[in-house]
């Protein structure tokens, strides 16, 4: 039996390539801009929300820092902070689709090189790769973040073609990015550090598992209420 992309594809041909970031602007606003503004926009909006989820932090390396005013929280057991932002990202791809997901995360990456808005307040090339005596040197969370341009791509793809309408597929297609984050964040941390592979699936995923199963509830729910929300507002007009 061959495999066919169409499989994946659980929309009419109409419907192929709408996400929920389509409705996200108000018809009367939608109306007088371009559709290169609205999409420009909603790319903008994107990135600024990843990069408010960095303030969301639980940091794991022994540092004390703020969560979301005096809350403080140390858990010195891990090389990469928790955040919020991993499921911002997958958020934004499955809102936006695609290109506009992709465009998104790479804004923020851009952004944070000039401004602190990674993880731990953290910014610049070095987050990435840094040189020291001669030698280059990887920063342990920058494979994580590259990781989230190709998750939020996955995510976007499969919400074109429908996956985010129904919690099975909502849950499926973010377990899916989940697991494309890891996938260059876990060889990226061993390359850094110099752990090997069950130490850094032990460092770098095993401490955020609880995290992503919390992640992968919320979005089986957000996105068909989403869409149901829509189709009562287009059923009321």
């Amino acid at each position: 039996m061959t495999f066919s992309a169409t499989r994946l594809d659980r929309l009419p041909a109409a419907e192929r390539g709408l996400t929920i970031g389509d409705f996200l602007v108000p018809i009367a606003v939608a109306e007088r801009i371009s559709s290169r503004v609205r999409h420009v926009a909603l790319v903008i909006v994107g990135a600024l929300f990843i990069a408010l989820t960095a303030g969301l932090t639980l940091d794991l390396r022994g540092e004390t820092i703020t969560l979301l005013g005096d809350v403080r929280v140390t858990l010195p057991i891990s090389p990469v902070p928790i955040t919020a932002q991993t499921f911002a990202v997958l958020l934004v791809g499955g809102a936006l689709g695609f290109r506009r997901g992709v465009l998104a995360v790479l804004l923020y990456l851009v952004l944070g090189l000039f401004l602190p808005v990674y993880a731990d307040h953290a910014s610049g090339l070095d987050t990435f790769v840094t040189r020291a005596d001669g030698y280059w040197l990887l920063g342990a969370t920058g494979g994580y973040l590259l990781g989230f341009a190709l998750a939020a791509g996955l995510v976007g793809r499969l919400a074109e073609l429908g996956w985010d309408r129904h919690v099975g597929g909502a849950v499926v297609a973010m377990a899916l990015g989940n697991l494309v984050v890891y996938a260059i964040g876990v060889p990226w941390l061993m390359a850094a550090t110099g752990y090997d592979l069950g130490t850094a699936l032990n460092k770098g995923v095993a401490p955020f598992l609880a995290a992503d199963l919390l992640k992968l509830a919320l979005a089986g729910i957000l996105f068909p209420v989403a869409w149901w929300v829509v189709g009562r507002r287009q059923d009321e007009r």
